[in-house]
């Protein structure tokens, strides 16, 4: 399994516009065959810094779920909305594999 990790500078001024970009992939990713962990907002320390992370078997599996992206409906809107509002300034897609252990479940006091 890879882990894309999509670190966006978003401007600080747009960040409801950021909210519904969010949205409105946590509807799109799934239903192109991506597990979607979230998308996250600033929130304390950054104003402008945002995430998105998702988990997909490989590289290739990537390659097929971008196409599937770029066709669905939504998701084409979403790419639309975006570049006409300009409320995120750079964007950068990082692929990651896990290196730890599974992990035991939280256990709280």
């Amino acid at each position: 399994m890879i882990t894309c990790f999509i670190r966006y500078e978003i401007d600080p001024y747009k960040k409801k516009a950021f909210g519904e970009y969010a949205r409105n992939w946590g509807e799109a990713i799934p239903r192109c065959g991506a597990d979607l962990v979230g998308y996250f907002a600033p929130h304390e320390g950054s104003i402008s810094t945002a995430y998105g992370v998702y988990h997909l078997p490989d590289l290739a599996s990537y390659e097929a779920y971008r196409a599937r992206l770029s066709q669905d409906p939504l998701g084409r809107e979403n790419y639309q909305f975006a570049q006409r509002e300009k409320f995120i300034l750079r964007e950068e897609r990082q692929f990651f594999k896990i290196a730890s252990t599974p992990h035991a479940e939280l256990i709280t006091p």
